[in-house]
C-alpha cells in the first residue's frame, strides 16, 4: 500500500517537472504568446533590422499590440522586408511609423508603432512607409572612436 502511494507521488512530480521544462521552452523560444484572436498583415522595409526575430513584439506606448511574423530580404531594394501581424482590436492611422527598439541597453529588440494623424487607418496588406532602422551599438562606437581620432589630428595640426 505505501509502495503505491510513492509511486503516486513520484510520478506526480515528474509530470510537473515535464510540464515546468515544457513552459521553459515556450519561454525562451517566444512561443508562450500564442494567441487566438483575429490579425492583420502590415509590411515595413527596414535598411538594418539588426537582432530582430521573427516573433518579435510589436509595441505601441508599450503594450504589445502584434508580433512580428516573418522577415525576408529583398534583393531589389536591398532592405528587409517585416511582415507584422497586428491584432485586429488595435486600428492604427495609415501616416503611422515604425522603428526597431531595444528593450533595455542589450535586451531583445522589438518593433514600437507611434500612431500619426490619418483619418484613415490601416489595413490587411498595407504598408508603412516611416521607418527608422535599428541601432547598432558597434556602429555608435566606432562613429565616436572615428570622431575622436579626427579631432586629435585636426588639433595636432595646430
Amino acid at each position: 500500500m505505501q509502495k503505491k502511494s510513492l509511486d503516486f507521488w513520484v510520478g506526480l512530480f515528474v509530470v510537473l517537472g515535464a510540464a515546468a521544462l515544457l513552459f521553459l521552452a515556450l519561454k525562451a523560444g517566444n512561443m508562450s504568446a500564442l494567441s487566438l484572436e483575429k490579425t492583420y498583415d502590415v509590411v515595413t522595409r527596414f535598411d538594418n533590422i539588426g537582432g530582430l526575430k521573427p516573433r518579435a513584439a510589436v509595441k505601441s506606448a508599450g503594450v504589445v499590440v502584434g508580433r512580428v511574423s516573418d522577415i525576408r530580404f529583398d534583393d531589389k531594394t536591398f532592405q528587409a522586408t517585416v511582415t507584422l501581424q497586428l491584432q485586429s482590436r488595435y486600428q492604427f492611422p495609415k501616416d503611422s511609423s515604425a522603428k526597431i527598439l531595444t528593450a533595455g541597453l542589450l535586451g531583445e529588440q522589438y518593433i514600437g508603432l507611434e500612431p500619426g494623424g490619418d483619418a484613415q487607418n490601416l489595413a490587411a496588406g498595407d504598408r508603412i512607409k516611416m521607418t527608422q532602422s535599428a541601432v547598432v551599438l558597434e556602429n555608435l562606437i566606432s562613429q565616436f572612436l572615428f570622431s575622436k581620432a579626427a579631432d586629435s589630428s585636426s588639433e595636432q595640426k595646430k
